[in-house]
């Protein structure tokens, strides 16, 4: 039975086949409706209660108002009918512990209170509903049965007779001695975007001398990550077209990528888990950046891509320990910090520190890392500790299903407004994360072995 993956912002509708649609949900909604009768069926992914801005006519199947009447009319082009269409809703969760003030930051409620009216008034039953509550989940839609699924993320992996392997200092030592380093002409670009004086003649310079580094570059500028519709074949024709801040971006994520790439069984639920995470939360960092204008988009955008440089440390262990893990994060809803300083006796932001240290990475990405989830105890950075916090809590909420992870959403309002942004404006934020942050790709979504 082949899968498919329904990113947030799209849906797909067909009649019987052997095919499982499924969504990885948090914040987010999703909505099976199905016609047994007329064999016909379909999933849409919901991320927003309704359009922000006038980019909301674009991309209409990211919004509950517009995206779920368009779903249902796909539907019934398809054949099926409104007398005997059937729904199932998922999502919607706060995804982590809110404190009362900060429950009016409850996105997926409203949307789901959106979703509920609309099927209300179309008439159509909703045969199961788990919206709400602190966990992520993923629904799933089997288009030859028409039976529907919602499970934790991740249950497929929990074996709760596996014994944890914990780490003592040495063997973290080790770890961080035999962990391949990130390739040298990215710390030079990390060292030149600290100083934030640079051109692009210094970073295209820095570029050649690395053919793989500049093969890699140009493979990303042509993915659907980043791609913009148009075909860049040399490193001088991307320099033209890109700017400073996207070739950044293009040449520190390509350098990193294997990096990352090396984990997938620990903190990872599919293949390039950690990386996908890193790259969501370095583009949610970068528009944080350029909407509250409190640091460079350069700057952002790296310490978001290696705000978790110490997971790559702790994954193996984390993979041994991944029942006792999974049981903590999921059913006694603790953030990922105090768990892992519970199991491991230390944490990835301090592992994280430690390696970026030991690799001579600039200061501000030293304190960042090891003050993403806390960065109200950063003073030297604390715009840009709150920024890569913020975009790594929205990955998180929003885009579940590349790494187990469980941020503290406490404080969230005194957060945003350390950057100067208020809780009102959280929405906007989430609008203006681009779609290709939810990509749907084979190799994203390939579950881990």
């Amino acid at each position: 039975m082949d899968r498919y993956h329904v990113s947030a912002g799209t849906s797909l509708v067909s009649r019987s086949k052997p095919l499982v649609l499924s969504a990885s949900l948090g914040t987010c909604v999703s909505v099976a409706l199905f016609d047994v009768k007329n064999q016909v069926g379909g999933l849409i992914h919901l991320l927003l209660p309704e359009p922000i801005s006038t980019e909301g006519a674009r991309f209409p199947e990211k919004y509950a108002s517009t995206g779920l009447p368009a779903f249902i009319q796909a539907l019934l082009r398809e054949g099926a009918s409104l007398e005997s269409m059937q729904g199932v809703i998922a999502g919607g969760a706060l995804v982590g512990p809110l404190m009362a003030q900060d429950l009016s930051l409850d996105i997926g409620g409203r949307t789901a209170e959106i979703v509920k009216t609309i099927l209300s008034q179309a008439g159509i039953p909703i045969i199961k509903s788990e919206t709400g509550g602190f966990f992520t989940c993923r629904i799933s839609l089997n288009l030859q049965t028409f039976k529907t699924e919602i499970e934790p993320i991740a249950l497929e992996r929990y074996k709760p007779d596996q014994k944890p392997i914990v780490p003592s200092p040495e063997k973290i030592s080790k770890a961080l001695d035999h962990i391949f380093p990130i390739p040298q002409v990215a710390l030079k670009i990390l060292r030149l975007v600290e100083e934030d004086n640079y051109d692009l003649g210094a970073i295209a310079d820095e570029v050649k001398k690395d053919q793989v580094i500049s093969a890699k570059t140009l493979q990303l500028c042509n993915s659907a990550l980043f791609s913009r519709g148009k075909p860049i074949d040399t490193l001088d024709h991307a320099i033209l077209l890109l700017g400073r801040d996207l070739l950044v971006q293009l040449v520190v994520s390509a350098a990193v990528k294997g990096f990352f790439d090396l984990k997938g069984h620990g903190y990872s639920l599919c293949k390039g888990g950690l990386f996908y995470h890193a790259i969501g939360t370095a583009q949610v960092a970068a528009i944080l950046a350029a909407t509250a204008g409190k640091a460079t988009k350069a700057s952002a955008y790296t310490a978001g891509l290696l705000h978790d440089i110490g997971k790559v440390v702790l994954d193996q262990y984390i993979s041994s320990a991944f029942p006792l893990f999974y049981r903590n994060l999921v059913d006694l809803n603790k953030n990922s910090i105090e768990v892992e300083q519970e199991i491991l006796g230390i944490d990835h932001t301090k592992v994280g520190r430690m390696l970026a240290e030991k690799w001579s990475f600039p200061n501000s990405l030293i304190h960042v890392i090891e003050h993403h989830h806390s960065p109200e105890n950063e003073e030297t950075y604390s715009n840009l500790a709150h920024m890569v916090y913020l975009a790594d809590l929205l990955i998180t909420k929003f885009h579940p299903g590349l790494e187990m992870e469980r941020m503290d959403g406490n404080n969230l309002d005194q957060r945003l407004q350390k950057i100067g942004l208020s809780a009102s404006r959280l929405p906007e934020i989430v609008d203006l994360i681009p779609p290709s942050v939810f990509l749907n790709t084979s190799e994203t979504f390939a579950r881990v072995g």
